[in-house]
């Protein structure tokens, strides 16, 4: 199964390791440094131009790679939780 993060972009639910509001988790300042390194490292991906409300880990090639969408991690969240459509 997939889960839709925007855009056009789609990621293997079993391959997520987090999904991270931007607002509240941006206020730590490890998470800071943690997305600075990410993003000198060109680990950070952004689905669209628009401001971006969530992060979404995932594990990328035996490494890991950061998702910035602009889906609320509970939209996100709710679509993890919705049933297969039959």
């Amino acid at each position: 199964m997939f889960l839709h993060l925007g855009a056009e972009r789609v990621v293997p639910i079993n391959k997520i390791i987090g999904i991270f509001d931007i607002e509240n988790t941006t206020v730590s300042k490890i998470t800071k440094q943690f997305l600075q390194i990410a993003s000198e490292e060109d680990l950070v991906e952004s689905v669209t131009e628009d401001m971006p409300k969530s992060f979404i880990l995932i594990e990328f090639n035996n490494t890991y790679k950061v998702v910035l969408s602009p889906i609320s991690t509970g939209t996100l969240i709710k679509r993890l939780e919705q049933p297969l459509s039959e």
